[in-house]
């Protein structure tokens, strides 16, 4: 595994992020320089701290320095340049997650996208820096002219979205063919490592890849469901991250617009999380459903790892997110199957109500026959 430095804010939640963000990009972090503050003009980070950076990264030479923040293609530059090392930032960081993650065309091809995008807006100021000859082929692009290298990024970016618009194409009409036929569809949403995929599994039967790292889904898993004797579908999505870029999320538009024709989404919160964890997660999910236009009435919050916390702490979390008196709250484990009888429930209860002509209330199977297990 190849060694890092990281350079991120002095937060417990953001370090833990930070370093699980370089753990699932392959990189064991050896070194963090925790600072207030990340976005001075030159480098990010002061002076002083670049010496001391210089210092440390002379004495563990590690094969790269991640930088928890946004750096412009400039700043990149002369941190590279008195570094003498490559210098990853947290686009770039999730971007090579994203690679290393896809395994579908589809997922592949969004990647591909998002990756171009990063390029593109760094792509003048790129080719301006590598012309000073201060340090050729600096991020790998030799010696073209601006226009050549903006052009050629410009003509790939176009071919790789006609490719995604026919795969959109296919989506939809795989979305209205299971709306003539009358499909409910559910659809997990939530921050990345939350427990999706585990609670996809629990409710399926499915044995998906499921794991602590981040970003462990990036393309969308359906499969059939029963309830109350009328097939259902339900889908696992990619996991959200707070600072992800606009041009990240609609790269993955594709994928993600799946949530918004969906008839229910369950919102997978990790409840085990420190308050302050909790909240920026949460608020991150928020905004994220609310730009892809998910309506709030379709949301349930399922508030998993429930066997991970006191139960004393469930009632103050809840009040800390605004959802005391939220009816669609369900407090599951996804790991030892803690409720999710009662997520069935409210599932089977909330597609009957939007369904009213379709079912009557006193009929169904039962929940035990609900899911099919």
């Amino acid at each position: 595994m190849d060694k890092a430095i990281l350079i991120t804010y002095d937060k417990e939640d953001t370090i833990n992020e930070a370093r699980g963000l370089c753990e699932a990009a392959g990189y064991e972090v050896v070194h963090i320089i925790q600072e207030n503050y990340l976005q001075k003009p030159k480098y990010g980070i002061s002076g002083g701290v670049l010496e001391k950076l210089q210092e440390i990264a002379d004495k563990i030479r590690p094969d790269v320095i991640v930088f928890d923040e946004i750096l412009k293609p400039s700043q990149n530059y002369n941190l590279a340049t008195e570094l003498q090392r490559e210098v990853l930032d947290r686009e770039g960081l999730i971007l090579e997650i994203f690679e290393s993650r896809a395994s579908s065309a589809e997922s592949k091809l969004q990647v591909k996208l998002a990756q171009l995008r990063y390029e593109m807006v760094r792509a003048k100021e790129k080719v301006r820096l590598a012309n000073m000859g201060e340090q050729p082929g600096f991020m790998g692009i030799g010696k073209f002219e601006v226009d050549v290298y903006y052009n050629d990024i410009k003509h790939r970016m176009q071919t790789v979205k006609k490719k995604l618009q026919k795969a959109g194409k296919q989506r939809e009409l795989h979305r209205q063919g299971r709306k003539r036929m009358g499909f409910t569809t559910i659809s997990l949403a939530g921050y990345t490592s939350a427990g999706k995929t585990t609670l996809f599994n629990k409710t399926t039967g499915e044995t998906r890849t499921q794991s602590k790292e981040l970003f462990t889904t990036l393309s969308t898993t359906t499969r059939r469901i029963i309830i109350n004797q009328e097939p259902a579908l339900i889908a696992d999505t990619v996991g959200f991250i707070s600072k992800l870029p606009a041009y990240m999320i609609d790269a993955f538009k594709s994928t993600l617009e799946e949530l918004t024709y969906s008839n229910i989404i369950i919102l997978v919160i990790d409840i085990s999380d420190s308050q302050l964890e909790l909240k920026k997660k949460f608020a991150s999910c928020m905004r994220t459903l609310d730009e892809l236009g998910v309506k709030k009435e379709k949301i349930i919050f399922a508030l998993n790892k429930s066997d991970l916390i006191k139960k004393e702490q469930i009632n103050y979390k809840k009040e800390l997110l605004n959802l005391i008196e939220n009816e669609k709250v369900v407090l599951v484990s996804s790991k030892t199957g803690e409720n999710i009888k009662e997520l069935k429930e409210l599932i089977q209860n909330i597609i009957i109500n939007q369904n009213p002509h379709k079912y009557k209330k006193n009929e169904g199977e039962g929940v035990a026959k609900t899911f099919g297990n």
